[in-house]
């Protein structure tokens, strides 16, 4: 089963909840690899200290111009989306940073000018915790706009082809990179929390996983500290709430110090299992719907 931990906004505690379910399914005895997808600001490894014996960096092909073969007829730059590349009198000049690797300029060129060189624009990681989870993770490097190719690829990173959970851990918000994160994902979990600005962005994920029809249910974290409205916009789209975490100043504090919610309170760990058995009743409704 694939799972996806997304939230409309940063901060709500989105890692927190997916660390700490990998560590509780691993308890359990299932065999969980934990895939860290937010590729800006990854943090996953500060709470389940993966041994990473494995990289690979990740390269977005980008045109190459041979000016001896090229014309100017401007094809490449009429099939190119992006606007990365473009006619200036007879000179074709390509803009990388735009490059989202296509290949329509390659494919498209009648002088068969262009040719494509790999460009480097991040890392892949992999390794293993102390607790037996399969760990990997995306790094994009510093500078570089885009962080789908690197998303992409860590998910098409098929080093771990036999396992029985895969935890997708996205970035915050609902652009492009959480698309691709969650995209083919059996289930996603929104963690939000009950304020107006949670609710506010709430409603933006849900609205996406609406659109790409994947099944999705609700942990609030930090019940408490605001009102009733995002619990009230969950029963109203029928979005089941799986979980509430109180706001306590001793969650706050494990946290800090790069625990997971398991760690800090042991209950947890049957509460987060039983989390999973809910979300396989709903991914198993929903397969029985179509």
């Amino acid at each position: 089963m694939m799972i996806g931990i997304a939230s409309g906004k940063g901060g709500t505690g989105k890692t927190t909840i997916a660390t700490s379910l990998a560590l509780a399914l691993s308890q359990s005895g299932k065999d969980v690899v934990y895939k860290d997808c937010d590729v800006e600001a990854p943090n996953a490894h500060l709470f389940l200290h993966p041994q990473f014996n494995r990289q690979e960096d990740v390269n977005l092909l980008i045109p190459q111009i041979d000016t001896e073969r090229c014309t100017a007829c401007g094809r490449c730059v009429e099939v190119c989306e992006f606007n990365a590349i473009i006619q200036l009198g007879k000179k074709i000049m390509v803009f990388p940073a735009l490059c989202h690797g296509c290949g329509s300029c390659t494919l498209n060129c009648p002088e068969q000018a262009i040719t494509e060189v790999p460009k480097t624009t991040g890392i892949l990681q992999a390794g293993e915790t102390g607790a037996g989870i399969r760990f990997s993770r995306g790094l994009l490097n510093v500078g570089e706009a885009m962080a789908v190719p690197v998303i992409a690829q860590l998910k098409a990173w098929d080093i771990y082809p036999d396992a029985e959970i895969v935890i997708y851990d996205s970035p915050p918000g609902a652009s492009c990179p959480v698309v691709e994160s969650v995209r083919d994902t059996d289930f996603v979990l929104l963690v939000t929390e009950p304020t107006p600005f949670g609710l506010h962005d709430l409603k933006l994920a849900a609205e996406l996983t609406a659109q790409l029809q994947i099944p999705t249910g609700v942990i609030i974290n930090r019940d408490g500290i605001g009102n009733a409205e995002v619990e009230e916009f969950c029963h109203k789209e029928n979005l089941p709430i799986l979980m509430k975490i109180p706001f306590e100043r001793e969650i706050g504090e494990g946290i800090a110090e790069g625990k997971t919610l398991v760690e800090i309170y042991p209950a947890y760990t049957e509460e987060f299992q039983t989390v999973f058995d809910h979300i396989h009743i709903l991914v198993e409704a929903s397969k029985a719907q179509i």
